[in-house]
């Protein structure tokens, strides 16, 4: 027999999207025959994947987790709702959730994570479930949000079991106080944040070129107003005061009562509690979101069918 090398194994594995032990044993049973394994794989229909990598996938699941101080949100990302549904796919959604919150922090450090029940790393377990599944499938994003004190709350909009949904999010609270207060705060924070979606946590933190953008459309729009120049700068002004007091969480209107600041909100939860709390950070994540979905022309697709 051949011995089978890891760099045969890395090759085959690129070529076919299969998972690592799979190749492995592929060029095992040929005797090291790349085209043969690669064969081998078909008619085990584990080559499958890499067919299917060019698909769309905006469905799925974003998986939520929350430890102690700590907090973490996963999307994994499929081609339909159904496989969502599908209970291989919430367990390894839940798993890949829980060794994210145990500290791989980014994508490539998850995905090279060993995966619990010796089937190789992560990036493995997800190319075999592509496999076994019969759809493309991709771990699209992973943050985490921690304190030094006080609280990580979350909460998962439209979950479809615990833990995991189509909007994931978590909220860290700096503060001395009780969890009897930071917690209900918290949860109604990430509720908040979780329907309106604010771009940061406050106007120093919103993204520059937002707010230029916003400048030049408040600009276009004071042009043509006739006004005085001194007045016009006043109108631009104004308009990336509203622009920014709309989409920084602190000054959003609270979306649970309708009129106070969540700035505000935050502040008499504070004085209550005799203690200060700080919104540290907050993380959303909604399944799909900026994942240009793939158009399908039914008529076309019945048509090709039919062989029209």
């Amino acid at each position: 027999m051949a011995d089978v090398t890891a760099s045969m194994v890395k090759d085959l594995r690129d070529r076919t999207g299969a998972g690592m032990m799979d190749c492995k044993k592929a060029l095992g049973e040929t005797n090291g025959d790349m085209e043969a394994a690669v064969d081998w794989l078909r008619t085990k229909g584990l080559a499958a994947a890499a067919k299917k990598a060019g698909r769309t996938a905006a469905e799925g699941l974003v998986g939520v987790s929350v430890s102690g101080l700590s907090g973490a949100v996963v999307e994994v990302n499929s081609e339909t709702d159904f496989v969502a549904k599908n209970e291989t796919f919430q367990g390894f959604v839940r798993t890949v959730t829980e060794l994210a919150l145990a500290g791989a922090a980014d994508v490539p450090a998850l995905l090279a994570t060993p995966y619990p029940g010796g089937l190789g790393s992560v990036q493995d377990q997800l190319t075999h479930n592509i496999a076994t599944i019969g759809e493309h499938q991709s771990l699209r994003r992973v943050t985490s949000v921690s304190v030094g004190q006080g609280a990580v709350t979350s909460y998962v909009h439209n979950a479809t079991v615990p833990g995991m949904g189509k909007i994931g999010v978590l909220v860290g609270l700096e503060s001395s106080a009780g969890a009897d207060v930071l917690e209900p705060l918290g949860k109604q924070l990430a509720m908040h944040i979780a329907a309106a979606n604010p771009l940061a946590l406050d106007a120093d933190g919103l993204d520059p070129a937002l707010v230029e953008r916003e400048r030049a459309i408040a600009r276009e729009k004071a042009a043509t107003s006739g006004k005085p120049a001194d007045i016009i700068d006043k109108m631009i002004e104004g308009g990336v005061r509203k622009f920014a007091q709309e989409n920084a969480l602190l000054t959003q209107v609270f979306v649970i009562d309708g009129k106070s600041k969540v700035g505000d909100i935050v502040a008499a939860a504070a004085k209550a509690a005799g203690a200060p709390i700080t919104v540290s950070s907050f993380v959303r994540i909604q399944l799909g979101e900026g994942i240009e979905r793939e158009e399908k022309d039914f008529a076309a697709e019945v048509a090709a069918a039919a062989g029209i």
